[in-house]
């Protein structure tokens, strides 16, 4: 694997951005075995946030109203990088989309509503060859 981007107009141009073609919620629970049902959890003082597939939320009871798409910005974007996020953000923020982004490892994941999510997409793509 390659070393992590941290320079911010290379992770910008670096980001191929991948839509993926499930949908998502954020749900919030007190039960920490559903931690293993999710893509993503973090735990707050208030309890455990999940990001679980629309299907498997709406089988574990919780709301499912507001679908959200990802895009995997796959970049190897550095924890320590400075500006990708906000560029992201920016970008969608001009054009009226909302965005959630998680940071991994390896990789940053926006999550956009489900309706935004091919236009979000496209402004990414823009971004990166700008």
């Amino acid at each position: 694997m390659n070393p992590p981007v941290r320079e911010t107009r290379a992770m910008v141009a670096g980001m191929s951005p991948r839509l993926d073609p499930a949908e998502y919620v954020f749900s919030a629970t007190d039960d920490e075995t559903l931690a293993s049902r999710a893509l993503g959890w973090f735990r707050e003082e208030e309890g455990l946030s999940l990001i679980l597939e629309r299907e498997t939320a709406a089988v574990l009871g919780f709301e499912v109203s507001l679908p959200m798409k990802r895009i995997v910005l796959q970049v190897h974007s550095a924890l320590d990088g400075v500006g990708l996020t906000a560029a992201v953000a920016a970008a969608l923020a001009a054009q009226g989309i909302a965005c959630n982004v998680v940071a991994a490892l390896r990789h940053d994941h926006v999550f956009v509503p489900a309706g935004d999510a091919e236009r979000a997409l496209e402004i990414l793509v823009a971004l990166a060859a700008a």
